[in-house]
């Protein structure tokens, strides 16, 4: 009974993440005001999750020194292109471009940490690299699915790299805190750019910022880290797989947003080579 309700803890925080997509569709706002505003209203949240589970912030803010206010920039780096992504494509193609990010991490890991790369990944990341050609109609810079694919490749990219840093911080510091202390420092990396962006703010739009940042935020986090105690890593990173199948099924109920056949299509080849790249690394690690 307690491994299901992990399970489920796990698949609605996935749903949660997809659902964050559709907020760039709903803010009549600029991507950089949609992010300071989501972290505005999920850092207090997760601050509150950090009280209540009785974890210390002191010790990941002194030891890191100006790692975790690197990572911040390119938190909300990640976010803003990926709302960007959204804004002038789908959530759809958003989603996809973004879900590219497992292939990036397994190429620029053995960079940064100097191994040798393996010749399958190799193979995959170019698996992946045709699944995003399939989604583009045209290689034109006035084309939106075009701009919106390259967009959601440096949303992706970004996310590789935050992801390579955040799995050494978590086998030191609890996880919410790594959170808060990188939705802290990208609010205070976007403060001096949300002046003269585009778009007002209005009660509505309060609204669907505080539950973008609490619930699709803070809320999903959480969620996910409590899954996380009774499901196996291996389990729940082959779940978080469907964050863009749930993403395109919400688009479609609540935006009326219907995927192109090449898109789908496109899609599917981006999904199952990051699946090959999750199950590869996933064993490698159980071997390990």
């Amino acid at each position: 009974m307690a491994q299901r309700r992990s399970l489920i803890e796990i698949h609605l925080a996935t749903a949660l993440f997809g659902l964050a997509g559709l907020f760039g569709k709903w803010l009549p706002l600029s991507p950089v005001l949609i992010v300071f505003g989501r972290v505005a209203f999920a850092g207090p949240a997760l601050g509150a999750a950090l009280l209540a589970t009785r974890q210390s912030l002191r010790r990941p803010v002194r030891q890191c020194g100006w790692l975790l206010p690197g990572l911040g920039g390119i938190l909300a780096a990640h976010w803003v292109s990926f709302f960007q992504s959204i804004q002038v494509s789908s959530v759809a193609i958003g989603l996809l471009a973004y879900s590219s990010f497992p292939v990036f991490t397994v190429l620029l890991e053995p960079l940064l940490i100097r191994e040798r790369i393996d010749r399958m990944n190799l193979f995959l990341a170019g698996l992946c690299l045709a699944g995003v050609f399939l989604i583009i109609p045209r290689f034109d810079p006035a084309e939106a699915v075009y701009r919106g694919v390259l967009w959601g490749l440096l949303s992706g990219l970004t996310f590789a790299v935050l992801t390579i840093f955040n799995r050494r911080l978590a086998q030191k510091y609890p996880s919410l805190a790594i959170a808060f202390g990188e939705d802290v420092s990208a609010l205070l990396f976007l403060f001096p750019f949300v002046w003269g962006t585009g778009g007002k703010l209005t009660g509505k739009s309060l609204l669907l910022l505080a539950v973008l940042g609490v619930v699709c935020t803070a809320g999903s986090h959480t969620l996910f880290i409590s899954g996380m105690r009774r499901v196996r890593a291996q389990t729940a990173s082959i779940i978080s797989l469907l964050e863009p199948v749930y993403g395109i099924l919400l688009a479609f109920f609540f935006l009326g947003e219907r995927p192109a056949v090449r898109t789908l299509a496109g899609g599917a080849i981006i999904l199952a080579a990051v699946g090959l790249v999750s199950a590869k690394e996933t064993s490698k690690a159980r071997a390990a």
